[in-house]
């Protein structure tokens, strides 16, 4: 049975997206390909009528979670006190238990550069929010600072979601959280 152009591009949406939830959560490399499209429906072998290899999947997923994150910074940014609303949500419980729907910079860009392959969507993702946190700062090195910024922010989010003691977590979270809006 031949499907629409318009059925496989929404098939091909849905792959993507998926994906892209799964290697935040999941990690690349735990995540098979057979589940996935089994989760979706579909069988492994119509994988390969989308896409020629897992590497494209994953650079697809790549650009998808970096498009989710942009619309939730774009809103974020346009608010009153936009860094501090940024630090806020960058180091809230929902981002720290939902890796799936969050930044994919500590997910998908950490594992591509463990395994020695960095994307250049990875850098697209990181100078987007660079711009944001620099634009939202005064004084002077402020694009210095905006990396000092950012790599604080993933860093204790990382820690947090790695530490099994759940006061731990949440204690890097505070005092990270706090030591970031206190920067004047």
């Amino acid at each position: 049975m031949r499907y629409s152009q318009d059925h496989k591009a929404q098939t091909h949406q849905r792959i993507i997206k998926e994906a892209s939830a799964r290697f935040r959560k999941d990690g690349i490399g735990a995540t098979g390909l057979q589940p996935l499209m089994k989760a979706l429906g579909l069988t492994h072998g119509g994988f390969y009528s989308h896409f020629k290899s897992k590497d494209e999947l994953v650079e697809k997923a790549l650009q998808e979670a970096g498009n989710q994150v942009d619309g939730l910074c774009a809103e974020i940014f346009s608010q009153d006190n936009p860094l501090d609303v940024f630090i806020e949500t960058y180091l809230s419980e929902w981002h720290q238990t939902s890796p799936h729907e969050g930044c994919p910079l500590l997910t998908i860009s950490s594992e591509l550069g463990l395994r020695g392959q960095p994307s250049p969507t990875s850098d697209v993702v990181l100078n987007a929010r660079l711009e944001q946190i620099e634009n939202s700062l005064e004084g002077k090195n402020s694009a210095d600072r905006a990396i000092v910024i950012m790599s604080t922010l993933v860093g204790a989010l990382l820690l947090s979601r790695s530490v099994a003691d759940a006061e731990f977590a949440q204690h890097i979270l505070d005092v990270t959280r706090d030591h970031l809006k206190n920067r004047d």
